[in-house]
């Protein structure tokens, strides 16, 4: 069983000592595709890390060698009307159990992310890829589009012209151009794993103030979604919420004093 006492056929999981949870998806015989049973696994998982004092941050990968994820299960996808779709939320859970994560989430992706894959990799907050990872959305070729936020946050993060190319297309592209448009944090080289430098960038983010972090992550997600006024309005409010934080009085004192802050995560 995996830390959530589910099949760990589809997802496994595990925390580390320094309060990285490291969730891989295990169905490397499919791709890693998107059954809702994956689905399922994925989002009670994250319910479960969210709740987690323990869990500071979160890399999400794949299983062994296998690639990152093939997008949705076609065998599923095949039986799904559009009455089924709009009656059940097809992918909506996916997209709001990541919206309802806290923490930082680091993708570390190998070999390919593609479809829900790739979507699935623009919901985290950071992605760490191989040097051959490669990135896109096939769905047009098979008479259908994204549908978990592809087309929004793609065309949001590299503008109309780049996101239509490569939607309109389906052609994959590369770790190096997704890193180029800042899509992609950071390719690893060949000797690198990705997954433990994603691990290696989570430890960092886990070392700080999980309450400050929290503010940060929820003040970036806000330019995503509102204009810049009401951004920073909401940053403003945010930053100096900041300030009635222990850590925050912690660190200050910190520095003033040329040591090193302990922060206690209030």
């Amino acid at each position: 069983m995996d830390a959530a006492g589910l099949n760990p056929s589809s997802v496994v999981s595990s925390i580390s000592e320094t309060g990285v949870a490291v969730v891989q998806l295990a169905r490397p015989h499919k791709r890693n595709a998107l059954s809702q049973d994956t689905i399922n696994q994925l989002t009670r998982i994250l319910r479960q890390y969210n709740r987690d004092v323990s869990v500071r941050a979160l890399v999400l990968t794949s299983v062994g060698q296998s690639p990152f994820c093939a997008g949705a299960d076609l065998q599923e996808l095949a039986l799904i009307s559009t009455v089924e779709a709009y009656r059940i939320g097809w992918l909506k859970d996916l997209e709001e159990g990541f919206a309802a994560f806290q923490k930082p989430i680091i993708a570390a992706v190998r070999g390919f992310a593609f479809g829900g894959g790739f979507e699935m990799a623009l919901m985290c907050d950071l992605i760490y890829t191989s040097a051959h990872a490669r990135f896109g959305f096939p769905e047009i070729k098979l008479g259908t589009i994204p549908g978990a936020g592809g087309t929004q946050r793609l065309t949001k993060a590299l503008g109309k012209q780049k996101a239509m190319e490569l939607i309109l297309t389906g052609s994959p592209t590369t770790a190096d151009v997704m890193e180029r448009f800042g899509i992609v944090n950071r390719v690893c080289l060949a000797e690198e794993d990705v997954v433990e430098e994603a691990i290696k960038i989570a430890q960092t983010i886990a070392s700080f103030s999980t309450p400050a972090i929290g503010l940060a992550k929820q003040a970036i997600k806000a330019a995503e979604t509102t204009t810049l006024h009401t951004g920073l309005a909401i940053e403003r409010s945010l930053y100096y919420t900041s300030f009635s934080l222990y850590d925050c009085q912690e660190g200050i004192a910190a520095f003033l004093q040329k040591r090193a802050p302990t922060f206690q995560d209030r």
